[in-house]
């Protein structure tokens, strides 16, 4: 039904009830919401629920387009907004901020508006320096590329702070305690800081202030990066600056993490289970880190329901797992009736929290840094404002000394389609060069960023991350290195495995005495041909040591190392696997330094009699230099290994009745039928890491090293036969980890490991 313009408003609420909010004539009487006027121009929508009460209705538009309304709530039988609707939504051209505030020089061409994918270009006037981007392009997400252009003269003590799309400064003076003030250009909202003061070290605080509307929103890339940037240095454990940036916690640091969910009714049923995924995600990643968090998770509407308080986490020290399943009891439903949004009695409860750990311990308090991390849609309608109870934790933290800013971080991940900015600006951190506030189009987007932070990090401790199901296989097998040695001869080809930036793990028989570093060739991700500086051979390591007692070829001992010429740059394609009997595999386990030892290790990884593992084949070099295959065994120990050993005399070259003569205890072994059925190795196949996968790391335990039979040769399948099996070079032997040890605990070109 249309309304027309020329009907004052109160005639319109009584001749349009659905858009005036009144509850509609024509709607069924058992809490449904009608369904005409809904439609958007040049757009769609999909509803959460179909047309029954409590359903979230969102507007869709293609790209480059937004809604001017966001979503409609079906509320007593009738469709509410948070922004009145006084004509038919429409899907709008997404615009960038007006870059026309740019001073001291030009900034081309002049337009009364700027779509997305239009490009401007900056230049300055004379004696004016250029800093930022000089061409600009308006993204789909309402954002310019790049950085703010500024032209500044660059003779005051801090630089000129520049005007940021859509916004207009007061202030032109940059001196010691010098302000500067920022306003966003109607109906933009200002996210950063209104405020900024030159400081005497040059820098001026708080954040650049960007002007957002309310379709803008930030790409996984930017919140990653800024994100990942802001947390993981209170995560990552490094002794020297990285990236110029220093790392503030370091192994005995204490670091308290309190989360909040927001599941009061503007928040949809979907978005909060995401909410949920989101987190459990985001501890899972912080669980890759040497540092061990503690924390408080909370669920709230117009009350607020613990998952875990911050106390009684560091007294039982529940798994991530215990965390996890209190997380999934508490449903959409529990919170009943009360369907609130009560931001401040969420930071009321932390401030408790906090208060109670000072009191027990006010020097451990005063070490910790205090994360806070928000879901929230930041609509608060109740309780108050949230600001005032946020300002009360930072004087608990910071207690007025500067100094101690940093040991607290405010963090607000936007949820839903529309999220009041400009509340929930006032309750974030805000510090030079950081970011606090992150609006992203879902919380799938959300999920994405925590995938790339952890990515983007480079600390060497971070072994055998798993990422399984990404589109890139590569990064699902970070530590996979093929080796091509060249001869006059015959060449062969290995497999290896990266466990150090500079060193990569093999078999020894893949070498021949007179074979030249040169010569060899180490492939890692695709595209990276590595150079090899020297191999070196375990010297106990002898193919004729036991030819007189019939066996032709003896392969005990069967590794060798690869140095390379330089160390590799770690990256979320190219990331060790993890060696056990370290102190970075220890990290991997979640092991204290006083529970940490080799035998402790071995004890969780091979402690059952059939251990289930797996090995790679050669790399498919034509797509991402993923492995072709991946192959899953079970090692055999316990009752399992006699019989898995005695194949071994069934091998051609091998003559001797006690088969353990050429399958010692230095060896793993796997294959056969029972009691399921194994895949085996191929020729390519040697020098491999046979690993297994332990809560969510990889770590290598074994060394493809020979087999009784080539399966693949004789039927052109990999699967095992009743008495086919291979054997692996058992990296619990102490003489192979004393090998290890001497060569990689003593890197002097990229970052040695740490035996136990």
């Amino acid at each position: 039904m249309e309304c027309k313009q020329r009907l004052k408003w109160l005639t319109l609420a009584m001749i349009c009830p659905i858009i005036a909010g009144a509850p509609s004539s024509m709607s069924k009487r058992d809490g449904s919401c009608p369904k005409e006027n809904l439609n958007i121009t040049g757009g769609t929508f999909v509803l959460s629920n179909g047309y029954s009460h409590g359903s979230l209705l969102r507007y869709i538009c293609s790209n480059g387009y937004y809604p001017s309304v966001q979503s409609r709530h079906c509320q007593n039988e009738h469709w509410t907004s948070k922004t009145k609707i006084i004509k038919t939504p429409e899907c709008k051209k997404i615009t960038c901020p007006n870059p026309r505030v740019f001073k001291n020089g030009e900034v081309i061409p002049y337009k009364e508006k700027y779509y997305v994918n239009d490009t401007t270009t900056y230049s300055c006037h004379t004696d004016y320096t250029f800093r930022g981007s000089a061409v600009r392009v308006c993204k789909p997400n309402g954002k310019w590329s790049g950085s703010t252009p500024i032209c500044g003269r660059d003779s005051d003590h801090c630089p000129d702070p520049g005007v940021p799309p859509g916004s207009s400064r007061t202030g032109d003076m940059f001196n010691i305690d010098d302000k500067v003030t920022y306003n966003c250009e109607r109906p933009l909202t200002l996210i950063g800081s209104k405020v900024r003061v030159c400081q005497d070290g040059g820098q001026w605080s708080g954040t650049e202030p960007q002007c957002y509307a309310n379709f803008t929103y930030d790409t996984p890339e930017e919140a990653s990066e800024a994100f990942s940037s802001s947390l993981k240095t209170n995560l990552a454990v490094e002794k020297e600056e990285q990236k110029g940036r220093k790392i503030t916690l370091d192994e005995g640091g204490k670091l308290d993490i309190y989360i909040a969910v927001d599941a009061s009714d503007s928040i949809d049923e979907k978005d909060f289970d995401n909410a949920k995924i989101t987190i459990k995600m985001l501890l899972d990643k912080i669980s890759y880190y040497p540092v061990s968090p503690n924390y408080e998770i909370l669920m709230f509407a117009t009350d607020v329901t613990p998952i875990i308080k911050m106390n009684n986490f560091k007294m039982q020290k529940p798994s991530l797992l215990d965390i996890f399943k209190e997380m999934d009891d508490f449903t959409y439903e529990k919170k009943g009736d009360k369907t609130g949004t009560n931001i401040a009695q969420v930071y009321s409860t932390i401030e408790e929290s906090m208060s109670i750990e000072e009191l027990n311990n006010a020097t451990a308090f005063s070490e910790t840094q205090h994360i806070i991390i928000l879901f929230s849609d930041g609509h608060a309608n109740m309780g108050g404002k949230p600001k005032p109870k946020v300002d009360s934790i930072k004087r608990l933290v910071i207690k007025n000394d500067p100094k101690r800013e940093k040991k607290l971080d405010l963090y607000v991940f936007g949820v839903g389609e529309d999220v009041n900015q400009e509340d929930v600006n006032g309750l974030v951190s805000q510090r030079d060069q950081e970011k606090y506030f992150f609006k992203l189009q879902d919380l799938t987007k959300v999920q994405q960023m925590f995938d790339d932070m952890i990515d983007e990090s480079t600390s060497v401790g971070l072994c055998g991350i798993v990422w399984e199901g990404l589109e890139n296989k590569r990064r699902a097998f970070p530590w996979l290195a093929q080796i091509n040695i060249v001869r006059p001869s015959k060449g062969s080809n290995c497999m290896g495995s990266l466990v150090t930036s500079s060193y990569i793990l093999t078999a020894a028989h893949c070498f021949k005495d007179g074979d030249m570093a040169d010569k060899i060739t180490v492939k890692l991700e695709k595209d990276m041909i590595v150079k090899v500086k020297k191999y070196v051979i375990h010297p106990d390591y002898n193919l004729i040591a036991k030819l007189e007692m019939g066996i032709q070829e003896f392969y005990e001992f069967d590794v060798a190392l690869i140095q390379l010429e330089k160390p590799v740059d770690i990256s979320s394609n190219l990331r060790p696997i993890c060696i056990p009997c370290t102190k970075e595999t220890n990290g991997a386990l979640k092991l204290s330094e006083s529970d940490g030892s080799c035998r402790k290790h071995e004890e969780i990884l091979m402690s059952n009699e059939l251990v289930e593992a797996a090995f790679t084949s050669d790399m498919d070099s034509e797509k991402d230099n993923s492995p072709k295959t991946i192959k899953n065994i079970t090692f055999k120990l316990g009752k399992y290994r006699d019989a898995c050993v005695e194949d071994a005399i069934k091998a051609k070259g091998i003559e001797v009745k006690n088969a353990r003569e050429a399958v010692t205890d230095n060896f793993l072994c796997s294959g056969g039928i029972e009691p399921k059925t194994d895949d085996v190795a191929c020729k390519g196949d040697s020098g491999g890491a046979s690993y297994v996968n332990k809560k969510g790391r990889v770590i290598q335990v074994g060394i493809i090293s020979w087999g009784v039979k080539d399966i693949c040769k004789e039927s052109r399948k990999f699967t095992s036969d009743a008495d086919s099996r291979d054997y692996h070079s058992n990296l619990f032997s102490e003489k192979i980890r004393s090998f290890l040890k001497e060569h990689l605990e003593n890197d002097r070109i990229g970052n040695p490991l740490k035996f136990l």
